[in-house]
């Protein structure tokens, strides 16, 4: 497939005007993008971001589900960080793996954020499968962009899903366990510090859905997330 022809536009931009930072994408072959796709829209949306404000070399790429859609401070709480959000609310890691050439691969990332897996859960999948699909795109990643590294942030307890608690504990345990295994990866534990004392998710770190977080959810991620985050 023809690389599109905005993409060789962004180059010339690039390299006629000298923009600080600008970065063409790749040359990535896109999948087509079929109207009935469940995320057509979004990535049509992330297409035309990209037209329009063309994207840090090397970003930093946060993606996954609406945890990270949600971040809408994402750059103004990593200044200087080069972050790219491209999280889609309610996507599992299967969605990751299909969208991988529009949500990571062509930005050619120093460095992969992924949040995802509760969606999964709750919509009745397997620990096993969870953790399976995890490795389709961490695996890819690490074919395809063999000097990027990949932090996988822990799914998180929330009052909405309280009675899902023990398939994203054991989730969460082979997740970390597997990101262990390789110095490209990181496990990211921000679980625990959402919690109170009784071991029950803080009720204060939530929007009234009880499931998506507020500033303060974001406040007690910021530091831990940007504890591991590549420089």
């Amino acid at each position: 497939m023809r690389c599109p022809g905005w993409v060789w536009l962004l180059l010339a931009l690039c390299g006629v005007a000298g923009v600080a930072g600008c970065q063409a994408l790749r040359a990535v072959a896109l999948p087509p993008l079929v109207a009935t796709n469940r995320w057509a829209k979004e990535m049509a949306a992330f297409d035309a971001q990209d037209a329009t404000n063309p994207p840090p070399k090397r970003p930093i790429v946060f993606t996954g589900s609406s945890s990270f859609r949600m971040w809408k401070e994402l750059p103004e709480d990593y200044p200087g960080m080069r972050v790219l959000n491209r999280g889609f609310g309610g996507s599992h890691l299967s969605d990751v793996a299909e969208h991988f050439e529009r949500v990571i691969l062509r930005y050619e990332p120093r460095q992969v954020v992924l949040y995802c897996g509760g969606n999964d859960i709750a919509g009745k999948k397997s620990v096993k499968t969870v953790v399976s699909d995890l490795k389709t795109v961490v695996e890819r990643i690490h074919r395809d962009l063999p000097k990027t590294q990949v932090a996988f942030v822990s799914i998180a307890l929330n009052p909405a899903r309280w009675e899902q608690r023990e398939k994203v504990v054991a989730a969460n345990a082979a997740i970390a366990a597997y990101m262990s295994a390789d110095p490209r990866r990181r496990y990211v534990d921000v679980t625990t510090a959402m919690l109170a004392p009784d071991g029950t998710p803080k009720a204060e770190i939530f929007l009234k859905d009880r499931l998506h977080m507020n500033r303060q959810g974001y406040e007690i991620w910021k530091p831990i997330i940007g504890s591991v985050l590549v420089r």
